[in-house]
């Protein structure tokens, strides 16, 4: 026993002796840096402790600094890449790590936990957009590669700039939380429109489905959708520019310039987006400009700077066509094509949106990080219809097209902390404290605007343990609002690797969740004001209480992975407008609704070749309304399903990725699902449709690249929303060059 003491002081002895400085390169499949890779050293033999944590540079480097020569186990977690992990040699100075890709549910994921985690040890429902898919798929805006993802039903209210609501496992359309580099940008409690949030620079998308209130807090109430933003990661400035061009007077431009320079790097950007549409008041505009800029003050502190301001106008025509039913005609009489309403040619919406956010991470002591993050998110919307139009009635004659002009003006600021400790190689804490101020002027002009403002100061706790075979997640949430008082939520998430399996079937991992969520009242809702509201400082949030389980089954080494998921919502608390004084139509919102959603996400994941991967699902959902004291038509009466929900819906998205070459085929199937034309014409339900997008691009050489997309590849007439048709064939080419760079 003496001797292996001396053997071991010994040991510990040369280790101080012998420290050195250790460097790890991280790279992608194509050799190019990956920034923001978490790189986590433990010691071999040791499982007990791990000994440092650090974040890769723009250039893709972890520096470690006053380490020992003995042998260290290396763990790499990158967004979107496989996890690699390796015991390294004792006494190599420089170690170059090459990452590669992998089905999504071994993919590292962010969202699911606030840090880096494979997303199949995270007990959560995540699917992904990463930078391959997104360079074939050429998305104009969020919605044009959200709708491709498991258990995602966009409907748009017509073509581009149409307002696209985004609704997962029966919630409503305002129970998403939407974040784009670590801002929240939902209008507070409201719904958000996905249809003008460009994807122009985009790294990665993360789309997390389920309650998620216990990190993310309000709005997470069925999904959590995250924009990354490219970073600058080249020694050489970099500078990219293209344009395309297609039907309906659509043209695009866009530039950016990037690189990496010692400890700074840089990403600035812009683009501008123009088209007009098929039919009349069609047009549709964006432009945006942004930018993301880096400093590693030192080995241990970093500092990042997000900025992004999109100015978008498109024409309103407003509901006109019905796909082919005539509203005069019974919905259980004979269907024929009619078109009984004129467009409004004069209607238009305009947004203007500003985000910024600084960012102040340090990585110290050992097994720590912290982040210190300030933002600001202003919100800015205007829909203005001048002069109505007296040709548009209802099936009563009554006019239905009046003159309005609604302002939002909504500020959303505040400071967040986040603390992460790995304490333990099998547990992780995540902790933070978060203070929002949100402020806005909302409505019409012409009515009389409603003014809020309210503070929210929230703390989030949340511990991983990974033993063995069992993962587990666990946590809760405390929010105190100057507007609705205290609320909390919590969330438990356990996952169990059942077999391991063979060669042929490769693993079944079990994984059950159980959370709450909630959903804050929009400004209007609680601060209602005359003619026709009453304020109501005491209504509550929206909740939810949902509960999750499935099962994973992996084939042939995990290059086929079947995902099968129970979900069940019980949405309570919901918030109803009810008429108080029928004789001067005045009336105040209350929590009063009540509904259900239970159903299935069937999802298969597979690597048909090392370049070329398939992923599609299938969602059944059904829907119940449970209680509602203050229904508008029999469409919203106890026992009837949510409306723009469909019972079936399915995804397909095939992507290659080539060393000169890649391709994308996508598609979506909408069933029929209950809808309402809202002006009397009887039209209960929007009919099933089927949606197919293809894209590719080839490079010419290393620095021009030709690529070309087409959206509703079969020519589909149908409509998302009941009235709004929605865009027909569009395709569009173009080039993208490449100077300066690696």
């Amino acid at each position: 026993m003496r001797a292996l003491r001396f053997s071991f002081l010994l040991f510990v002895s040369f280790a101080a002796a012998s420290a050195a400085d250790l460097k790890v390169k991280v790279l992608d499949p194509q050799s190019a840096a990956v920034a923001g890779a978490q790189v986590t050293l433990f010691l071999t033999g040791a499982n007990r402790s791990s000994t440092r944590i650090a974040t890769t540079s723009a250039e893709g480097v972890a520096l470690f600094a006053g380490l020992s020569s003995s042998a260290y186990r290396v763990q790499v977690l990158a967004p979107g890449f496989a996890p690699y992990s390796e015991v390294a040699p004792g006494r190599a100075d420089l170690i170059t790590i090459q990452l590669h890709l992998a089905p999504a549910s071994e993919t590292v994921v962010v969202t699911a936990t606030r840090t880096p985690a494979l997303a199949e040890e995270t007990g959560a429902s995540i699917s992904t957009l990463e930078n391959s898919q997104l360079e074939s798929m050429q998305p104009v805006a969020a919605n044009d590669g959200i709708r491709f993802l498991p258990g995602a039903v966009v409907n748009t209210a017509g073509q581009r700039g149409g307002l696209s609501s985004l609704f997962v496992r029966g919630g409503d359309s305002t129970y998403n939380k939407v974040i784009v580099d670590g801002v929240t940008i939902n209008e507070p409690g409201g719904t958000f429109d996905f249809g003008t949030l460009p994807l122009t620079q985009a790294n990665r998308v993360e789309f997390l489905r389920g309650a998620q209130s216990t990190l993310y807090g309000s709005d997470a109430m069925t999904s959590v959708v995250q924009v990354f933003t490219r970073a600058g990661s080249t020694r050489t400035p970099e500078l990219r520019f293209g344009a395309d061009g297609g039907n309906f007077s659509t043209a695009n431009g866009y530039a950016s310039l990037a690189g990496a320079f010692g400890r700074l790097d840089y990403n600035v950007f812009g683009d501008q987006f123009n088209t007009n549409g098929s039919g009349i008041n069609d047009a549709y505009s964006d432009s945006l400009q942004g930018a993301n800029l880096g400093a590693a003050l030192n080995d241990k502190v970093s500092l990042r700077l997000h900025l992004r301001h999109s100015n978008s106008h498109t024409g309103l025509p407003g509901e006109f066509s019905f796909n082919g039913y005539d509203p005069l005609v019974p919905v259980n009489g004979p269907l024929q094509p009619n078109e009984p309403l004129p467009p409004d040619p004069t209607e238009w919406s305009q947004y203007n949106n500003l985000l910024g956010s600084v960012e102040l991470t340090v990585a110290a002591p050992n097994g720590w990080q912290h982040r210190f993050t300030g933002f600001d998110y202003l919100y800015r919307y205007s829909e203005l219809n001048l002069n109505g139009d007296p040709s548009r009635v209802d099936f009563f004659g009554d006019p239905i097209d009046f003159q309005s002009h609604e302002v939002d003006r909504i500020n959303r600021g505040g400071f967040e902390y986040q603390g992460d400790y790995s304490e333990r190689t099998w547990a992780h804490t995540t902790f933070g404290y978060r203070v929002e101020n949100e402020n806005g002027f909302v409505g019409d002009i012409n009515f009389g605007q409603t003014h809020g403002q309210r503070l929210s100061n929230e703390v989030y706790l949340q511990q991983q343990i990974t033993f063995g075979r069992l993962s587990a997640v666990g946590g809760g949430r405390f929010l105190h609002n100057s507007a609705f008082g205290n609320n909390g939520t919590p969330r438990l998430a356990l996952t169990l690797l059942a077999l391991r399996g063979g060669d042929v079937f490769s693993g079944t991992r079990l994984r059950f969740s159980y959370a709450t969520g909630f959903k804050e009242p929009r400004l209007e809702e609680t601060f209602a004001g005359p003619p026709f509201s009453i304020p109501d400082p005491g209504l509550k949030p929206e909740r939810v209480r949902a509960f999750e389980a499935g099962i994973q089954q992996d084939f042939v080494h995990a290059r086929y992975i079947l995902n099968a998921t129970y979900f069940n919502n019980l949405f309570h608390d919901q918030i109803n407008y009810q008429e108080i004084d029928l004789v001067n139509f005045i009336g105040q919102y209350g929590n009063i609704n009540q509904a259900f959603a239970q159903g299935a996400e069937v999802e298969l994941q597979a690597k048909l070749r090392s370049r070329l991967r398939l992923d599609t699902a299938y969602t059944y959902t059904s829907t119940r309304i449970l209680n509602n004291p203050a229904p508008i038509d029999s469409q919203y009466n106890v026992g009837q399903p949510l409306l723009r929900r469909p019972k079936h819906s399915a995804t397909l998205l095939l992507s290659y990725l080539g060393s000169r070459w890649g391709s994308n085929l996508s598609g979506s199937f909408v069933g029929r699902r209950p809808d309402d034309d809202f002006f009397g014409f009887n039209i209960n339900h929007a009919a099933g449709y089927v949606r197919a997008d293809l894209g590719g691009w080839y490079a010419i050489n290393s620095r021009v690249t030709a690529y070309a997309n087409v959206e509703n590849a079969l020519d589909r007439r149908y409509n998302e929303v009941v009235g709004y048709p929605a865009l027909p064939v569009n395709f569009r080419a173009g080039f993208r060059f490449r100077i300066g760079g690696e």
